[in-house]
């Protein structure tokens, strides 16, 4: 139940439930579409370093040996972008 001033309104679980799964949804749908074209670098944030752990060659979207679904040109397998995905 949640409370706003004097009011009470309660919201249902399945509400609840319905909001957060719009709400993912409309994020992998915005992650979708910019995966249809590619993006210059410095919109992805590229750098040809690895940031930790992370970097190009163990990203989903990498693409051996040199280029990515996501951004233009040539990729280092060692760089790294805000676009990091985690292989599975």
């Amino acid at each position: 139940m949640v409370e706003c001033g004097n009011e009470r309104e309660r919201i249902s679980r399945r509400a609840a439930l319905g909001v957060t799964v719009l709400a993912l949804g409309a994020a992998t749908m915005v992650r979708q579409a910019a995966a249809q074209q590619k993006n210059a670098p410095a919109l992805a944030k590229y750098q040809d370093t690895p940031n930790g752990d992370n970097h190009c060659e163990v990203c989903d979207n990498f693409q051996p040996p040199n280029a990515c679904k996501f951004v233009q040109g040539e990729i280092s397998p060692n760089g790294w972008c805000q676009l990091f995905s985690p292989k599975s």
